[in-house]
């Protein structure tokens, strides 16, 4: 019986605590704060801002997001779409509201240890 109790537990707040790391990033997003959102990077990060893409390290990252957001200053994010990949991982996708326009922002999330982490986090033109 305490076993069922603890998995039935376990079972039902990882989905929560997994919502509240997506809507932290979102938060962070929302206030452009480079140095928060650099805090869920890997040691390295599958990044695309427009039609630069490549793997970065996690200071490399920062620097590319904090560029962003320093040319873009955020009005407002709102997540559209989250859900589970094919393969497990998390992954929210959202509108980035600026004074020059609107962007559209992917990030993916995946579970280490005890943690998450972001995968892959990248910035498009809003279609």
């Amino acid at each position: 019986m305490k076993t069922t109790l603890i998995s039935f537990l376990f079972y039902f707040m990882m989905p929560l605590s997994m919502a509240d790391v997506m809507e932290e990033i979102a938060g962070h997003i929302r206030s452009g704060n480079t140095k928060e959102i650099s805090k869920y990077f890997g040691e390295s990060v599958d990044m695309k801002i427009f039609d630069k893409e490549d793997v970065y390290s996690k200071s490399q990252a920062e620097l590319l997001i904090k560029d962003f957001f320093s040319k873009n200053p955020p009005k407002s994010f709102n997540i559209n779409h989250n859900g589970i990949s094919k393969n497990g991982a998390k992954f929210a996708i959202g509108s980035y509201a600026t004074a020059a326009g609107t962007y559209k922002i992917y990030y993916l999330l995946k579970k280490q240890g005890d943690s998450f982490i972001i995968q892959q986090f990248r910035i498009e033109n809003q279609e």
